[in-house]
């Protein structure tokens, strides 16, 4: 993918955040984010973006196999592309407030970097 350009259309969104839903056969090695209740704080970060006013400008997608599945509920931030477990409501809310709205970070929810081989 490239940058933008100076003839691009504004943007819809200023961010998309991404929420593993995809569940693997019980029993895998891995386990899944649904597994882990990722779909229940998908809705519930939903919810709270729309309170909070953020549901204008970033937008909260359900995502596939993020691929990261032992580390979950995965979720990850563009156009960051900040990679976080977010397990509970309190990690939800602070993600929501401290990423998305103040545009920091939550270093104690960020996934650890990930080495891939060439």
């Amino acid at each position: 993918m490239g940058t933008r350009e100076a003839g691009d259309p504004p943007l819809y969104y200023s961010g998309h955040v991404f929420v593993c839903t995809n569940r693997r056969p019980d029993g895998h090695r891995r386990g899944s984010c649904a597994e882990r209740g990722s779909e229940e704080l998908r809705d519930y970060m939903k919810a709270r973006a729309r309170a909070l006013g953020l549901d204008a400008t970033v937008r909260i997608n359900t995502s596939g196999c993020l691929d990261r599945c032992e580390l979950g509920p995965c979720v990850v931030a563009y156009p960051e592309g900040v990679w976080y477990s977010l397990g509970t409501k309190e990690a939800v809310d602070a993600f929501l407030e401290q990423h998305v709205r103040d545009g920091g970070r939550v270093p104690s929810l960020q996934l650890p970097p990930e080495v891939r081989g060439t």
